[in-house]
Formats: C-alpha cells, structure tokens, sequence
C-alpha cells in the first residue's frame, strides 16, 4: 500500500471530527503514536493515519500527590525528563525505548521488566480521555489517586489496541524514585536458580529481577547463566539485599544502561499480541466503534 494520508489533530474535538467524518464516508483510520510498532500480528488496511503527534505535552503535574496528566502523544523521555527533577518517575518502562508516547504504551498495555514490583498500565492509569468510533469524547477515571469513578471504563480501554477509541490525554500515577538505585548482573549456578526466583519474591522486593542468556539479553536462556537484578530503596536495605545476593551467586556491577538495551532487545517478544477477539471484545467494540473505523483488523476480527 502507498504512504497514507496523515491527519493529526492537535485537540480531543479536532480528533472528533476527524473520526465522525470518517464513519460517515466508511474510511477506516490508523491509529499511530510514534509509528514504530504498527502491525502486531494483523495489519490495518486503512484509508488514512490518525496521529496522536500534535496531542503531546504535559497538561498538569501536581508533585504532592504523585499525579501527572498528559497528551497521549508525550513520550515517555519526556515524562521521565519532567518527573526526575521531582525525585520521581512514571515506572511504565515498556519494552522499547522511551522514544514511544504514553498514549500507544496504555492503549497496547505494554508493560516492561519493572511490572511486577513497579505495576503494570491497568494499576498506573487513574483515568483518560478519548474519541470513540462515533466521535464521542469520553472521558474515564480521574486525575487523582482517590477517585475512581469510570475506573472499569478506563481499564477496558487499556489494552484495547485503539479499537474502542483514540485515546488523547492520560492521567498517571507516579512513584517516587528510590534513595538508592544500583544493577548487579549475578552469574547463578544451576543449583541456585530456586533461590534467586525466591529472591525475586521476597523480602527485599528487587525492581527487576530477569533471567538472561549466557551471550546478552536473549528472551530463551539455559536453566543456569546470568541475571541482572535492579535493587532500589535506602542503604540498610540495599546492604541487606546485596548479602542475600551473594549468598546466591557471584555480583558484577552493571550499568543502568543496560536496562534500556534489555527493553530495547526484548520488545519483539515481549510486546507480543494478547487480546482477543472474543464475546465480550465484540460488544465493546460495538458499543464504542459500530463502524469499525478505529484500526479495523489489527486483532484479526472479519470486518
């Protein structure tokens, strides 16, 4: 197919209208972010782009209470370059690289190796705003930790791949960033391999604890080989983490780099295609886009 046609509104309403004049002359859209995973199993055979390009930037940010709102286009360098002067940070971390927005990260619900101890899209995101399939701007949730109304809305559009609507702003939880903040790469004997999985779920709740391959950051590894474990918290608990560790195996230091390498490596694998097409899939789908103009056969549906 030849370069599509991109529109990108630089408001909810401009997006609205985008989508309405769509459903009324049957053109179906692409949904498109940073454009660098656009074809997750199925492709979109679309009439046009609709770019989240122009919705970025962050439209409120209270520090006090660990709440940031922003336009679905940001990407997460920005988030992360607007939170660290804080002492904070948006811990999404999807596989990837933070050249990607906030909006495709949610509407995928692409996670990373810091989900297990950091949470996952569906336990970060307050609330959103979007447009629907119909032109509707709906908006789920809320901007702050203790209101929860909209939240199941809010999680069926998490996760929906742009099929129930084009999400343009997202209101986030933070967390604050640790006092301490260190990476060990550990080399676990076969023997060991319980032990550092028990590790991982114990007391000392590391960030990320990931099994490696014996060559870098490869998603198949031997039942022995390298982990890298990411620990954050104060000194004493630090110290008492490390003591845990070698009692396990044998620590190198690792850069903090590595863990955007390993987000970058592993994004093909990682990020693959989890939602189905079933019942329920089908009657929001119905609810909120009738028409199928919002990335029609992205998740296999017969159009």
């Amino acid at each position: 197919m030849s370069a599509l046609l991109r529109d990108a509104p630089a408001t909810a309403a401009q997006a609205a209208t985008i989508i309405r004049d769509a459903a009324a002359a049957d053109r179906v859209l692409r949904l498109v972010g940073a454009g660098t995973w656009l074809d997750a199993g199925h492709p979109v055979r679309a009439h046009a782009e609709l770019s989240t390009e122009q919705l970025a930037g962050i439209t409120s940010y209270r520090p006090e209470d660990l709440t940031l709102s922003a336009g679905a286009g940001t990407t997460l360098a920005e988030l992360d370059a607007a939170t660290r002067v804080h002492g904070q940070w948006c811990p999404l971390l999807p596989w990837g690289d933070d050249r990607g927005t906030i909006g495709a990260t949610i509407a995928t619900a692409t996670s990373g190796p810091f989900a297990e101890r950091l949470g996952r899209p569906r336990e970060l995101v307050l609330g959103l705003e979007c447009v629907d399939g119909t032109g509707r701007i709906v908006a789920a949730g809320g901007r702050v930790v203790k209101n929860v109304a909209g939240f199941d809305l809010t999680r069926a559009v998490t996760g929906s791949w742009g099929t129930l609507g084009l999400i343009t702003q997202v209101h986030l939880r933070l967390r604050a960033r640790p006092v301490v903040d260190e990476s060990w790469a550990v080399d676990v004997p076969a023997s060991a391999v319980a032990a550092i999985e028990a590790f991982a779920r114990g007391p000392f709740a590391p960030l990320a604890c990931v099994m490696m391959g014996t060559d870098g950051p490869h998603p198949e590894a031997p039942e022995d080989g390298h982990w890298m474990v990411r620990l954050g918290g104060n000194e004493a608990n630090l110290a008492a983490a490390r003591a845990a560790l070698r009692a396990i195996g044998t620590l190198r230091p690792l850069a903090s780099e590595a863990w955007d390498e390993l987000r970058i490596a592993r994004a093909p694998v990682e990020r693959a295609l989890r939602w189905r097409w079933d019942p329920l899939s089908r009657r929001l789908r119905e609810r909120f886009d009738p028409a199928q103009v919002l990335n029609r056969g992205l998740l296999g549906e017969v159009a």
